[in-house]
Order: C-alpha cells, then sequence, then structure tokens
C-alpha cells in the first residue's frame, strides 16, 4: 500500500479500545449499580422517576428503576438486562442481581489494574459461581414449605416496599390463599392476578374467586346483579348479516320500507331469542353489539358486554369452564359456563364487573385498593413481586435464609474452596467472594448499621452459629438467626442472581474494544 495507512471505518465512527475501553464499561456497569444499591432490602430508600412529559413513578422496586431509566451507555444496558431476566424468571432479586454485577466488576478493575489477564478473571468467575450454587444448594432450609413458611418468604419480598396503610402480613395471607387457590401439581401463575383500583385504603385488598373485567353493559337497563349466572362467550358481530352478494334493493314505496326494517329487527330479536332459548343470562362479546340487538337483550334479561379483548375473553373462559363460540348458530349448552355470582360495581367513575365462584374455578384475583395512582402502582409491583417468590418457593427449590445470611455463607464457602484452585484464577474466586459481601453489608448500612461491625458481627455468628443474617427492626437492624425470625428467599431467587449477574460481569469484562457508528 506504499505505506499509507487504510480506513476502514468511517469518519463518523468513534472506537475505544484496550484499558479505555474496559474502564468506560466497568465504570458504566458501576454507576447503573449504584443507583439502586440502596433500595436494598426493608429498610431501603425509595427513587422518583420523572418523564419528559412529568409522568412520576415513586417505587424502589429495582427491575421498576432501572427500566424507566433513559439508559445510554451499551455496557449500562446490559445491567438493565440482568434486571430484567432475574424479574422475567424469578419475579424477585433484582436489585441484588445489579449490585452484585457491579461490584463484580469493581473487583474485576482491581484485578485488571494488578495485570490479571481477563480471561482468567472471567474463568475464575465462573468457578466461584459453580461453588456460590454449591452453597445456596446446602444451605436450603430442609423444613417442609407449609403455608407459614410461604407467608414469611411473601412478607420478607414486600417488606419496605409501598404497601400503603396495610402491612406485609395481611398482604402475605392474601398472597397464599391465592396460590393454594391456582395449585394443582405446580403452581399455574398465569391463573393469578392482580387489578388495581384507586380509591380506598390498602386495606381494603382482597381476595376475589374468579376474575375481574373492567368492561361496561352495553344497556343501563340491564341487570347489574344476576346469581347463578349462566354466561355465553361469544366471538360474534350482533349486527345486520350482509351479503356476500353485491346487490341493491330497490325501495319504491313506505310498506317496502317497513318491510325492510321489520326484517332487521326480526334478525336483531333471533340474536337475543338464541340466547334466552339457552337460558344465557351474560353475554361476554368480542365483537360490536348493535344498540337495536341490544335492547332486544335487555328486553330478555341478559347482561351482555362488548368488544371484550382476547385477553378478557380466555379469562372469563378459564374462570368459568364457557367455550368460545364464533356464530350464533353454533351455541350450545355445552359451550355454556356458570359462575355464582356475576355483578357490575362502581368505583368513583368506573365499573367493574366481578364473575365469582366460577365452574371451573381456575382463576383468582388480587383486588387491590389504594387511596392513590402511586400506592396503587406500587402496591401492585409488591404484589406480582409477592406472588412470584411465593411460586418459587413452591415450584423450584425450597427456601434459604434471608437477611442476607445466605450471602455471608456463599462467600464464606467460597473462600473455603479458594486455596485448592492453582494461580491467578484464585484472585479472581477471592474476589468473587468479596463482592457477595457487598448484599450484607448494603442491608446493613440500609437498616442504619455500621456496615463493617455488622459484616464483622456475621462472618463471627456464621462461624459459631451456622447461620445470621440482619433482621430490621423499628430504628435500625440486628444480627440474629434468620429462620428464627422468620425471614426466608426462595432459593431459586439466589440462584438466578448468582447466574446473571456473572454471565453479565464476565461479557463485559472480556470487551476491549468498543466501536460506534451513526447509522
Amino acid at each position: 500500500m506504499g505505506g499509507q495507512p487504510m480506513f476502514i471505518l468511517s469518519d463518523d465512527s468513534e472506537r475505544t479500545r484496550g484499558e479505555d475501553a474496559q474502564s468506560s464499561n466497568i465504570e458504566g456497569g458501576k454507576a447503573v449499580s449504584e443507583s439502586v444499591r440502596t433500595t436494598l432490602g426493608p429498610k431501603g430508600m425509595d427513587k422518583m422517576l420523572v418523564s419528559d412529559s412529568g409522568d412520576v413513578v415513586i417505587t424502589n422496586d429495582g427491575a421498576t428503576i432501572l427500566g424507566e431509566m433513559d439508559i445510554e451507555h451499551p455496557a449500562a444496558q446490559m445491567i438493565v438486562e440482568v434486571s430484567e431476566t432475574q424479574e422475567d424468571e424469578v419475579g424477585d432479586g433484582t436489585t441484588t442481581a445489579a449490585v452484585l454485577t457491579g461490584q463484580l466488576l469493581a473487583k474485576a478493575e482491581n484485578l485488571l489494574d494488578d495485570d490479571v489477564h481477563p480471561t482468567t478473571i472471567v474463568e475464575g468467575y465462573h468457578e466461584a459461581a459453580e461453588l456460590a450454587h454449591e452453597a445456596v444448594d446446602e444451605i436450603v432450609v430442609d423444613e417442609t414449605v407449609d403455608d407459614d413458611v410461604l407467608r414469611n418468604v411473601a412478607e420478607t419480598s414486600m417488606t419496605g416496599k409501598g404497601t400503603g396503610d396495610v402491612g406485609a402480613e395481611a398482604l402475605a395471607e392474601t398472597i397464599v390463599e391465592g396460590i393454594r387457590r391456582v395449585e394443582n401439581d405446580g403452581v399455574a401463575r398465569e391463573d393469578i392476578t392482580v387489578r388495581t383500583q384507586t380509591g380506598a385504603s390498602s386495606s381494603a385488598t382482597e381476595l376475589v374467586e374468579g376474575v375481574i373485567s373492567e368492561e361496561e353493559p352495553v344497556r343501563e337497563d340491564m341487570p347489574a346483579t344476576v346469581e347463578d349466572a349462566s354466561i355465553a362467550v361469544l366471538d360474534v358481530e350482533f349486527d345486520i348479516r350482509e351479503s356476500n352478494v353485491d346487490a341493491e334493493y330497490d325501495v319504491g314505496s313506505v310498506e317496502d320500507l317497513n318491510a325492510a326494517i321489520d326484517a332487521e329487527e326480526s334478525q336483531f330479536e333471533q340474536y337475543a331469542d338464541a340466547l334466552a332459548d339457552l337460558d344465557v343470562d351474560v353475554a361476554f362479546v368480542t365483537e360490536s353489539v348493535d344498540d337495536r340487538a341490544a335492547a332486544h337483550l335487555a328486553d330478555e334479561g341478559v347482561l351482555a358486554f362488548e368488544s371484550v379483548d382476547d385477553d378478557e375473553a380466555k379469562a372469563i373462559t378459564q374462570a368459568t369452564g364457557a367455550s368460545r363460540v364464533g356464530a350464533i348458530d353454533d351455541l350450545e349448552a355445552d359451550d355454556l359456563g356458570n359462575a355464582e355470582r356475576v355483578s357490575v360495581e362502581s368505583f368513583a367513575d368506573d365499573d367493574l364487573v366481578f364473575v365469582e365462584g366460577g365452574a371451573a374455578a381456575e382463576s383468582v384475583t388480587v383486588f387491590a385498593r389504594g387511596g392513590t395512582d402511586h400506592v396503587t402502582d406500587e402496591l401492585e409491583r409488591a404484589l406480582h413481586d409477592g406472588l412470584d417468590v411465593v411460586t418459587a418457593a413452591l415450584d423450584a427449590g425450597g427456601v434459604v435464609p434471608g437477611g442476607g445470611a445466605s450471602e455471608v455463607a456463599i462467600a464464606a464457602y467460597i473462600r473455603d474452596h479458594a486455596a485448592s484452585i492453582e494461580g491467578r484464577r484464585q484472585l479472581a474466586v477471592e474476589a468473587f467472594a468479596d463482592a457477595t459481601d457487598v448484599l450484607p453489608r448494603t442491608l446493613a448500612e440500609n437498616t442504619g448499621m455500621d456496615p463493617i461491625d455488622a459484616l464483622v458481627e456475621l462472618r463471627s455468628r456464621h462461624d459459631s452459629e451456622g447461620r445470621a443474617g440482619i433482621i430490621s427492626e423499628s430504628q435500625t437492624g440486628t444480627v440474629t438467626d434468620p429462620v428464627e425470625a422468620g425471614v426466608f428467599d426462595p432459593a431459586a431467587v439466589k440462584h438466578e442472581a448468582i447466574e446473571s449477574a456473572t454471565e453479565a460481569a464476565t461479557m463485559i469484562v472480556r470487551i476491549d474494544d468498543v466501536i460506534s457508528a451513526d447509522n
């Protein structure tokens, strides 16, 4: 090439290589991790997130915070993906996963400064992660996961989150009752939903055996309450049937016009008669209902809803045992579902339909109340976390001690086995243990304790008594046995946090070249 340089990238491209790339990525990941660290634990602080349009979200839920943040740094976005994966897989532990990822990056940065090769760090972290998984399996509490333990798991997850004027203990009762209703050879988590409504205190939150829909009756003169209701779910448009033939009709007299109107009216009447002949009390229609058809349905005493969306229709069929039918002529008695009660209730400007005590009874709903939108939003997030962790405790490997006790045990287990690992990988394994220690330290700091003193006491009591965690009290925290205090976490949450944090940290550490270009 005659000594002339070859330019492969465009002038608009930017490239960062070597230590600069590693440092930039690590700093980006650490910054995102630090943004949620103060929210960890029952005494964690809240964050106020304000969008460009002025919408405000107040929460200490890690997944919500990271999801709402407008993050541009590519490595920082990977931390957001960690929290999303954690949320999708087990529904809780998002802050734990994000904080652990940030600390793994911080410890990796120190190792890189000491000339430890990134590949060595990655190998050491993966070995340490395997040891961490073994440690979690060893500390699973060997107790039957009964309702008391499940209530403790739910309460542990929700304590410190915005639950309004009702305590986590009361909500935990509702959650466990709901989970037990949908448990049959495993928990059918999709069959229990959360519906929120502002206008009352959080203590009005209740469990509804059935589903709640936001649909409104097509006419006000339809019955508002139906007991022992026979229910039809129809993918039908209650309107004049259109001919497949492109034809024109010549109306030459008033008699011809009246005959046409009577024919249409007869068709609308046939719709209502068809439902009445099958003793249908309630009809959920996914298409539109003409006003004239609605009038005939009201005359027959049928409570009808139109434009029901697909998810609502599916939930109603699951709760009542109804089958969705695509034509009135195909509707048979076997297609009908049943519910003990269908009622339309008004809440301020909103109407909600309660379908309770369905014959199939496969669905239940937690009806959450709150005085403001902020309260109900945070209450909904807390309830989802509680439902997810109880499901994980039942379906995915039991429970482990909470309050940071698991992390103390994991760090101790890794250090005990680090001496058997040869070469510089041992440094990375020990760094993983040090990173794990930041979780109980953060819990201590957020409860008002001295983090160094708390960590020393945790290690000492773990060595002497087998386990020790930080239990939050009214003013501060104390180091004690979390099992005796009824503080538990699902083992699945710990496994997932270890796995996702390790994968994200090692992926970031291996990057030594960042190329960005304008498309």
